[in-house]
């Protein structure tokens, strides 16, 4: 059965968010085995400095490189990513499980992004809109988006 992880920085507060969280991993496990790996964010200062914030990256990055499943597909989600349709991402898992990979992992990084160092190791970077969102709420939505692109690939009434 192919594994999706989705490794995340920043821990969820909000219970309605957590709500939907919940229910889109319950959904997701009809199609594959699926885990979320949530990792504290660095604390900063209140109004941190550039250096400071990419310090804080880097210390990210070490926590999360050992986290990432070997041998997994990657994908970044960052805001200079590509875009794709729900089907397009669909088609993108299809590739790669056709393409022998039996694991992907998802990373979405901390309220100040992530290292470059992660994105570079990426297979795809992935951008979910030109707008800004709430942090956790891109939780809620890479969650919705992977369900829907495995209901789509499985031919379900789901996606309409």
């Amino acid at each position: 059965m192919f594994s999706i992880t989705l490794l995340v920085v920043g821990k969820l507060k909000e219970k309605f968010y957590q709500a939907a969280v919940d229910e889109y991993a319950k959904r997701l496990q009809a199609f594959c085995k699926f885990q979320l790996i949530e990792l504290p964010e660095y604390r900063l200062s209140d109004n941190p400095s550039q250096t400071e914030i990419q310090a804080a990256l880097a210390k990210e990055f070490e926590m999360l490189r050992p986290k990432l499943p070997k041998g997994a597909w990657l994908c970044v989600l960052t805001p200079e990513g590509a875009m794709q349709s729900s089907e397009q991402l669909a088609n993108t898992l299809k590739q790669v499980k056709l393409g022998g990979k039996s694991a992907a992992c998802f990373v979405i990084g901390s309220s100040f992004g992530m290292a470059p160092e992660l994105k570079q190791m990426a297979d795809l970077r992935l951008s979910m809109s030109r707008m800004t969102f709430p942090h956790h709420l891109a939780r809620v939505m890479v969650l919705e988006q992977l369900y829907r692109a495995e209901s789509i690939q499985a031919g379900t009434k789901y996606h309409k």
